[in-house]
């Protein structure tokens, strides 16, 4: 029998159980964002993480970048579901976020620009936005208790479109994504939320909470990513 509680989903465990790994899980995505903010404020101090950045934004180098970072995401979300090793879950946490902070060097340093040339802070603007949708899609399903798993295979062919798309205007100079890709990618990344949430209840283990904090936090940084690059385009 103690064998068998130890694979039962989130959904299943007693409430003092779940409030316990839902303040686990949230608790790990706090902590990752402000690591996140931390490592990008030092990387913006240093020149010469600025300069690969803005470098690594150009042409086919971006797409073997976007490919990497693909492969880094699927990697720590894998590392941290198939071993029960909870230094190995922080260390995937941890790499995770510091890839992240150096993929948005480029556009938080034009966003800064931005910001200082039309006199508006886009990133707080941007964050308020990002924490508000993030909240009320979580919230969407936490009062539903709805299975969002069906959205597996929409994001999986929004992705590979998304990334065909990215290819195209790499490839094509005249081929430009503007707003409008921006917003799709802004409702995939809601999807994202809402199947990584539905996960979190339905899907993860009690011993889990960091795996599905990194699902989470991936997807708040899609999010993230695309609501800056839709005010940097008004």
């Amino acid at each position: 029998m103690d064998e068998f509680q130890q694979i039962l989903p989130v959904s299943a465990l007693a409430e003092d159980k779940k409030v316990a790994f839902y303040k686990k899980t949230y608790t790990y995505l706090a902590f990752s964002v402000l690591l996140f903010v931390v490592v990008e404020y030092l990387f913006l101090q240093s020149d010469f993480i600025v300069n690969i950045g803005l470098q690594m934004t150009q042409g086919w180098t971006w797409l073997i970048v976007l490919g990497l970072f693909m492969f880094a995401t699927n990697y720590a979300e894998k590392l941290a579901l198939k071993t029960k090793d909870k230094t190995t879950h922080h260390v995937a946490l941890f790499i995770y976020v510091l890839a992240e902070a150096f993929i948005f060097v480029p556009l938080i340093y034009v966003a800064m620009e931005f910001g200082n040339m039309h006199e508006t802070n886009v990133l707080t603007q941007a964050a308020i936005m990002t924490l508000a949708l993030f909240t009320g899609l979580s919230a969407v399903v936490f009062m539903t208790k709805k299975d969002f798993s069906f959205l597996s295979s929409i994001l999986t062919i929004g992705g590979f479109l998304a990334m065909g798309l990215i290819v195209a205007g790499t490839f094509f100079g005249g081929f430009e994504l503007g707003l409008w890709f921006s917003v799709g990618m802004v409702a995939l990344a809601a999807g994202s939320i809402l199947y990584q949430t539905s996960n979190m209840i339905h899907k993860y283990e009690e011993d889990q909470y960091v795996a599905a904090s990194l699902g989470l936090f991936a997807s708040l940084m899609l999010l993230f990513w695309y609501i800056i690059s839709i005010f940097l385009q008004e």
